[in-house]
């Protein structure tokens, strides 16, 4: 199967580009190539799609994505839920995504993980792994996690943590509730570890890394911060230039003033966008139910009855603003950090997030308004 976008902005890795179109075929990007190399007719009479001068751009990878379309995850770790997750927030613009179950039972981290490998064996579209956010955690940096699933990470836990048979997974624990030798472990399965929920002190997260964590879990947020004697989890953080930070730019979750700092102390292509949004995005009704606990947004963020922060209202096209307008990015950096760096970050640079020949063809085209109006996932459009 074969199609021809044309008449459109393209943002390739050079930049953005006019006067050429981009030909799909079988799921994957043929070919960026000149408009006039394509004329009515060529590609075997390959259907050609206008997109009336708009701007086309990889499509949006969001790392952390705890439910979407009144569904949450935790309450329903299914197939079905998955695929209503990932349709809640095609809209705007994310075409990857890793259902992400914040801190539970073993059971039901198993079925988190079942349904996963489900989803992705069905063709759910844009599903390309998991994200099991605890339960090894630190109950001082809990947050909106119920402490009462905290458990040690122990032997059954990382056997059950490297079981996937397909798609990523990304596992954010604390490291200073387990071990370097735990931590190498996982990374030699091939899991991502990423530190979050932590009171680490600087030491024990340079061990960490030097074990294989190669993720921070929405950075500043539940984390030891930055101190004059002791650099704590944040330090190490933004000292190290390899390792992937994720960020949440909604203005509420960090000062922006605080990311603009951050932004300028290690490379850019090592920050990422994420949402860790919850299931109101995509719903009218902006409240839910969070393991007994009643949860509102307020000012777009999601708190429970005592103001504590529990996950975002946010999505990745608005997140892509939010780093213009509050971090000063170029609209060719804020999307490079929504698509390109968690391509990256989950092994997948040689498969998706930029706009060239061979990778998948997960699109999102915007408007001058830098409103979300088609997507494609392997090729295939939302219309």
């Amino acid at each position: 199967m074969q199609s021809v976008l044309v008449n459109g902005r393209i943002l390739t890795p050079e930049g953005i580009v006019d006067g050429k179109a981009v030909a799909i075929r079988d799921g994957r990007i043929d070919g960026v190539m000149d408009s006039a190399d394509t004329p009515p007719g060529s590609f075997g009479g390959a259907p050609r799609h206008d997109l009336g001068g708009g701007l086309l751009v990889p499509g949006f990878i969001d790392t952390q994505v705890n439910g979407g379309g009144g569904v949450l995850f935790n309450d329903s770790p299914t197939v079905a839920a998955i695929a209503a997750i990932g349709a809640a927030h095609r809209p705007y613009g994310t075409t990857g995504f890793l259902p992400t179950l914040i801190s539970d039972d073993l059971t039901v981290v198993d079925a988190a993980m079942r349904a996963t490998e489900q989803a992705i064996e069905a063709g759910v579209p844009g599903v390309l792994g998991v994200h099991i956010e605890g339960p090894f955690l630190n109950v001082k940096r809990k947050g909106i996690h119920d402490s009462s699933k905290f458990r040690t990470l122990d032997d059954e836990a990382v056997t059950l943590l490297s079981s996937l048979k397909r798609g990523r997974t990304l596992v954010t624990l604390a490291p200073e509730t387990t071990t370097p030798e735990m931590v190498r472990r996982l990374t030699v399965a091939g899991v991502r570890v990423a530190a979050g929920h932590t009171n680490a002190a600087y030491a024990t997260v340079r061990k960490a890394l030097d074990a294989g964590l190669t993720g921070f879990t929405h950075l500043f947020n539940a984390m030891s911060p930055l101190a004059s004697r002791e650099p704590g989890v944040v330090g190490a953080a933004l000292e190290n230039q390899t390792a992937w930070c994720g960020i949440i730019v909604d203005g509420r979750h960090v000062d922006p003033a605080v990311l603009r700092i951050a932004l300028r102390t290690r490379p850019l292509d090592r920050f990422m966008l994420v949402s860790d949004a919850m299931p109101t995005v995509g719903m009218i009704d902006k409240s839910f139910d969070l393991q007994g606990r009643h949860i509102r947004v307020v000012d777009g963020v999601c708190v429970d009855d005592h103001g504590t922060l529990a996950g975002s209202d946010l999505d990745m096209i608005g997140a892509v603003r939010n780093a213009m307008s509050m971090l000063g990015l170029s609209l060719e950096k804020a999307v490079s950090i929504a698509s390109a760096t968690p391509a990256a970050f989950l092994g997948l640079a040689g498969q998706r997030g930029t706009i060239r020949a061979g990778l998948a063809a997960d699109l999102v085209l915007l408007d001058d308004d830098l409103q979300v109006r088609r997507t494609w996932i392997d090729g295939v459009s939302n219309t």
